[in-house]
């Protein structure tokens, strides 16, 4: 734990340092101002470690105050850091073609007119992302398969993934998540991994909510990695009293209408073969695998017809999601896999870190399976 906090208390700093170099020129003859400057980044570097301290004294009200003003500031740094990588290498490669051509035109841009635009563009980011991150999508995936029962002419199935429910997110952003659930009237549903966060207390009131959701086959979820930093215990404890079924490194029937297979993140450290997991499920049933981060095992053993992924949040942040995207090449979307089979990987219905969202829109995912060749 104190290497990731002082891993994460570098990397944080290297930032700011890097977003106040640009900023720099807006500061000249204002030494009030670069005084303030400096302690407000400063205030920042250690904010989310500060705010955990808070929790844990009791001190919520004022936990919960700063984590909104440090992750949404989080978030404009993140764009503006964007930026300044960009700039940082424009003024690089114009300082090296300065020296190379000398008899070239000035290419650098540095000053305070850029300084003044990454902030705005920083800016503007920042605001859309929280409007983006309330605008809650539904998207619809239609799927044919010959494993549905006679007499059964859909199947509907919606994930969700992701939310992150904890000392940002209570229930103002649960209530639409569930009012949609409950207008999509599903007939399972499955949630993969990270419902709760970090910060976990006081959520009595949101299982309440998921109670009111009893879908024909149940609801079902496995466990991500931030139930693993929230604690396991409270994690199982919630989404129990929240009316799951916690499938760990198990398989189910579902009814008598699909195979249900679930296995632990690997944070949780109980590693599992999943294919011996697939290949002791009941045969001639639909398949889905639910599994926190979108990656394949191409074992031999076993088959699934659709595993279930989040995790990435596909970036969640344009363009973090260049990145996450180099981790996770299938991080958005439906992706058929090699010989059968597909995976799905959410977006995300939630947010961590910063409550914003560019270019990753949160999502219900509804997947409609209807008899047919697959």
């Amino acid at each position: 734990m104190l290497v990731f906090a002082f891993t994460f208390l570098t990397v944080y700093l290297v930032a700011h340092l890097l977003v106040y170099w640009v900023v720099h020129p807006l500061l000249a003859g204002h030494p009030w101002l670069t005084r303030l400057s400096w302690a407000w980044m400063l205030i920042m570097v250690v904010a989310p470690i500060l705010l955990r301290l808070l929790e844990q004294g009791g001190h919520e009200t004022t936990a919960r105050l700063l984590a909104w003003v440090a992750y949404c500031w989080m978030g404009l740094l993140f764009f503006a850091f964007s930026l300044t990588v960009v700039l940082a290498v424009w003024e690089l490669t114009a300082w090296g073609l300065a020296r190379l051509l000398p008899v070239l035109p000035a290419l650098s841009v540095y000053g305070r007119t850029s300084a003044g635009l990454v902030l705005v563009v920083a800016m503007v980011a920042s605001v859309y992302g929280l409007f983006e991150a309330r605008s809650l999508r539904v998207e619809t995936v239609p799927l044919t398969t010959d494993k549905l029962p006679a007499g059964c002419q859909r199947l509907r199935i919606v994930q969700v993934s992701d939310l992150h429910l904890g000392l940002l997110l209570r229930e103002p952003a649960l209530r639409p998540v569930i009012a949609r659930l409950r207008e999509l009237q599903p007939d399972l549903l499955v949630v993969t991994g990270d419902m709760v966060d970090a910060q976990i207390n006081h959520l009595a009131g949101l299982s309440e909510l998921w109670q009111q959701l009893n879908p024909p086959l149940g609801k079902y979820a496995v466990l991500g990695n931030h139930e693993v930093y929230a604690g396991l215990g409270q994690s199982l404890d919630f989404l129990r009293a929240s009316g799951f079924t916690v499938l760990r490194n198990t398989f189910l029937k579902a009814g008598d209408t699909l195979n249900l297979v679930g296995v632990d993140d690997p944070t949780v450290g109980s590693p599992v073969a999943e294919g011996a997991l697939l290949a002791a499920a009941r045969p001639g049933l639909y398949t889905i695998l639910l599994k926190h981060r979108p990656e394949f095992d191409p074992s031999p053993q076993g088959h699934f017809d659709l595993q279930l992924s989040g995790h990435a949040h596909r970036g969640q942040l344009f363009p973090f999601n260049l990145l996450t995207g180099r981790r996770f090449p299938m991080q958005d979307g439906l992706y058929l896999l090699p010989g059968s089979g597909y995976l799905y990987a959410s977006r995300g219905t939630g947010t961590w870190g910063p409550p914003m969202r560019l270019g990753s829109p949160p999502e219900i995912t509804v997947f409609d399976l209807t008899p047919g060749k697959q």
